[in-house]
């Protein structure tokens, strides 16, 4: 399993509903952009991998998780990051993640 080891996040305060937006680093070598965090209708926050709209106005993602674990896993160390972010009042936020044991 791979493991992020950077978290470079951007809160918004813009009116609409996406909280952040992330670069995720993995295994200090490769990086993921426009990974987002969006508040759903219930107000639960949940990941946006970054998408692409389709002529037919769908989207289709250009990067994403194969297993339902690693998208747990990325979404947990993000929200993790969030909620440190939010609760220090930081509109930006980076932060080096600790190896995981697998």
């Amino acid at each position: 399993m791979v493991n992020i080891t950077e978290v470079r996040m951007r809160c918004t305060e813009a009116g609409g509903r996406t909280r952040a937006v992330a670069s995720l680093t993995f295994d200090e070598c490769f990086v993921v952009h426009e990974v987002k965090l969006v508040e759903g209708r219930d107000r639960e926050i949940f990941m946006s991998m970054p998408s692409r709209r389709l002529p037919g106005g769908d989207h289709l993602d250009i990067a994403h998780p194969v297993t339902s674990q690693t998208r747990q896993y990325i979404q947990e160390e993000l929200m993790r990051v969030y909620e440190t972010a939010v609760n220090e009042g930081r509109r930006e936020y980076r932060t080096a993640m600790q190896r995981r044991a697998d």
